[in-house]
């Protein structure tokens, strides 16, 4: 899929008597600029006052630019195959096809409206003017009113809104047109065409439509497998494919919420043999006559009074996290269950338990430490952000919980501060703080480290 995306100035005026003053194009592959044209435009006529005080675009430095008959060619060759992406579309699709019928072309191009899509996946907004929709997200913008700086910024506001689309409406009805046009790629071409990032794919039949959905720490190999291997799903999505498209999240754990989110949404025909839930398993919180709190291991299913601590997919998985919660925190083996001793737990012999076995710890010592171990091993702050690597090398990504519960995912440049909540809830996509999403992002922690933690407050 490939979009060039536009930003026009003109001189003002009458509707339909404007000229281009300058042009920035940018081709975009949805994931990168992989071309770019820009450059000033003599109109042939007087720029409007309030537009020179505007943009700082003045006749004379026109004088020598380029007319727009001489750099018509170059604009139908980098937006070939291309579909037009503009904030407010319509006004810059109108310009460049009233320029060229001057010239006797019809210029036709697909467009999509960068205004109407926000005003869609990031509603609510005060405004959706360029450059406070822009700023209100993170997205650092330079050059404001000037083609260049202003089609940069709708580069970097298009990407987000791609991320934002759980439904992936823009993906899939771009790739029916597009296919319709083409004869069906081969499977090589596919593979050729992805790149070894971490992230999410997606793969389409021939009207767009998804049919299965994946992550993985190298798309192009797993999408590689999927086309190799001889098991009945591979060689359905080897007679079913059409197009793979997909997203690169940088972070794994982002790929892995994704992932679980989207699988919902589209209800792919070949992911719905996965379970409802990803555990089965899970931590709960008892106090024992003796006043001393501790941690049963019990069937999800089977408890409905009680929302468990945390949860697990095997018991191997929860009595290895059982077990290095108490070696982290010094906590009794018989109390938790990992010891069958009748009086002492082993580890009170070689003074690894404080006594809490036999009743010589204070009760209120231990059941402090208990859940100074539950809180570290759920969610370490009740207000936090977890940072992790990005897309691009200055870029890193976030996810954001807010009292406990997830709330989104976003991205942000290296300049800019994530440590207020309430900015980091201006630049995260939503996700749904459900159980599997719980679950995913627990598990990871345990297992995976990231790149740093964030404690979060209110109005810092």
């Amino acid at each position: 899929m490939l979009y060039a995306i536009v930003d026009i100035e003109t001189t003002g005026g009458k509707f339909n008597e404007e000229g281009i003053t300058e042009i920035a194009i940018y081709k975009f592959d949805g994931h990168k600029v992989v071309d770019q044209f820009i450059s000033l435009v003599n109109p042939e006529k007087d720029i409007q006052p309030f537009v020179v005080k505007l943009t700082g675009i003045n006749n004379k430095m026109l004088r020598t630019a380029p007319k727009f008959y001489e750099i018509a060619k170059r604009v139908v060759e980098i937006t070939e195959d291309c579909i037009i992406v503009a904030h407010n579309a319509k006004f810059d699709y109108r310009i460049l096809r009233t320029e060229f019928r001057r010239l006797g072309f019809d210029y036709s191009r697909r467009t999509l409206c960068t205004v109407e899509l926000s005003k869609k996946l990031i509603p609510d907004k005060p405004s959706y003017s360029l450059g406070k929709l822009v700023r209100s997200l993170g997205i650092p913008v330079s050059d404001r009113h000037r083609a260049s700086g202003d089609a940069q910024a709708t580069v970097k506001l298009f990407k987000l809104l791609l991320s934002k689309d759980s439904k992936k409406t823009i993906i899939t009805s771009t790739i029916k047109t597009d296919v319709q046009h083409k004869m069906a790629p081969k499977l090589l071409d596919i593979v050729e065409q992805i790149p070894s990032v971490t992230g999410v794919y997606y793969i389409h039949k021939a009207d767009g439509e998804i049919i299965y959905i994946g992550k993985s720490k190298n798309i192009k190999k797993r999408v590689n497998q999927h086309f190799t291997n001889k098991n009945k799903k591979a060689l359905i999505i080897q007679k079913q494919v059409a197009a793979v498209t997909y997203e690169d999240t940088g972070s794994e754990l982002i790929a892995l919420l994704k992932e679980n989110e989207e699988i919902k949404i589209n209800k792919p025909t070949l992911n719905r043999s996965r379970k409802q839930t990803l555990f089965n398993l899970g931590f709960y919180l008892q106090e024992l006559p003796n006043g001393y709190q501790t941690i049963t291991i019990e069937k999800v299913k089977e408890v409905f009074d009680r929302e468990p601590l945390m949860t697990f997919t095997t018991i191997h998985e929860a009595k290895n996290a059982l077990y290095k919660m108490a070696e982290d925190f010094k906590l009794c083996h018989k109390l938790l269950g990992l010891s069958e001793a009748k009086k002492n737990c082993f580890n009170y012999t070689i003074g690894q338990c404080n006594g809490a076995c036999v009743e010589k710890e204070p009760v209120a010592t231990y059941n402090e430490r208990f859940q100074k171990a539950i809180k570290t091993y759920t969610y370490p702050y009740d207000n936090m952000a977890i940072v992790d690597k990005g897309r691009e090398v200055d870029e890193r990504s976030v996810i954001l919980i807010k009292e406990n519960t997830l709330k989104g995912f976003g991205f942000y440049n290296l300049n800019y501060q994530v440590n207020h909540i309430e900015v980091l809830e201006g630049i995260v996509t939503p996700l749904e703080n459900n159980g599997n999403a719980q679950h995913i992002i627990q598990s990871y922690l345990r297992k995976r480290k990231v790149s740093k933690i964030i404690e979060l407050k209110n109005n810092q």
